[in-house]
């Protein structure tokens, strides 16, 4: 019996312990805009508050076609993004006021390293890892449709 209640308690702190943290949290999807980037159109969902920002694609297993998210920022400045509880992998294309591309890197899912912007950022953009390389996006080129920036 005790045996048994030990094999019990061991096996519920394992699966406690080691259960995705998806389980526990509640995605959230929120507003979208359209943007466009040399003719190709992607629709985003907008994450202005410092909590939409820090949850940003945590915890999502897929993203639709073209579907993607824009952090948009009071101030643009210096930024880096990482990958923690993030479960599909990502691009990001970091983005100027004037709404130019600074840079754009892969990223892996659930990696902690940071990936900096090259420059001064207002917005920032996730979408599926590879789809700017897919489309002929690159540094330099501007996005069309950015929501104002602030709160």
């Amino acid at each position: 019996m005790i045996c048994r209640m030990f094999v019990l308690l061991a096996a519920t702190v394992f699966v406690v312990a080691f259960a995705p943290a998806a389980s526990a949290a509640t995605v959230v999807e929120l507003p979208t805009v359209p943007l466009t980037i040399n003719g190709n159109k992607l629709t985003v969902e907008v994450a202005r508050t410092t909590e939409q920002q820090m949850t940003g694609l945590m915890y999502r297993f897929s993203l639709k076609p073209d579907h993607g998210m824009v952090f948009v920022f009071e101030r643009s400045e210096p930024r880096a993004f990482w990958m923690k509880n993030t479960y599909i992998p990502l691009s990001i294309a970091f983005v100027a006021a004037d709404g130019r591309i600074i840079n754009i890197d892969d990223m892996a899912p659930r990696d902690e390293t940071s990936h900096p912007s090259a420059g001064p950022a207002m917005y920032a953009i996730e979408m599926r890892k590879g789809w700017f390389a897919e489309k002929g996006i690159r540094a330099g080129d501007r996005v069309s449709g950015l929501p104002s920036p602030g709160r």
